[in-house]
């Protein structure tokens, strides 16, 4: 399998992790192109438009076999559907993954909206509910990952989750997941 796009509009690696963790877990080659969000930014934005790699000028944007697919999680769950794997094997299972996947959506919402100043709100509310909830999925395996010993692309979202409110000092100290995480960098 050739990956041959993926879009990115920072330098800072972190924020394609769950794109590079999944394709170098899944073995899957792929060319990685990055577009810094500087002032270069609005040019490239209308470049990708002008090209058709992107309807909206929004990253990341992935070609695969000449299809041009968009969204960070709709293109982890499209790859692990493809692959075969990361999703679970019953309806049941990826039923789980895809849940956990819109609840990192929806606190990814919150979190891009709190990146410039954390509030309050976030800091002490939506960030402790986000972690209780997945602490509910998680505490219910019996493996790190949220199928037992077998991870998923939401798995590596949520990994992506605890990486950016670790960064911007909004992990909570108290929450399962917190307890789990020098285990999942090992």
């Amino acid at each position: 399998m050739r990956l041959a796009w993926w879009l990115q509009t920072t330098t800072d690696p972190s924020y394609t992790k769950t794109k590079t963790l999944f394709f170098k877990d899944a073995g899957v080659e792929f060319e990685d192109i990055r577009y810094p969000y500087d002032d270069t930014w609005p040019a490239a934005k209308e470049k990708l438009k002008a090209q058709g790699l992107s309807a909206t000028g929004l990253v990341p944007v992935l070609e695969y076999d000449g299809a041009i697919l968009t969204q960070h999680i709709a293109i982890l769950r499209f790859l692990a559907r493809e692959l075969g794997g990361y999703d679970g094997e019953t309806s049941l299972e990826k039923h789980r993954v895809d849940t956990v996947s819109d609840i990192y959506n929806d606190w990814r919402t919150q979190w891009v909206a709190n990146l410039s100043k954390v509030s309050d709100e976030f800091r002490n509310k939506t960030v402790p509910a986000y972690y209780d909830v997945l602490s509910g999925y998680y505490s219910k395996t019996d493996g790190p990952f949220l199928l037992g010993d077998r991870i998923s692309y939401a798995d590596i979202a949520v990994y992506q989750s605890i990486d950016n409110d670790e960064k911007i000092g909004t992990l909570p100290v108290s929450t399962y997941l917190k307890a789990a995480l020098p285990s999942s960098r090992g």
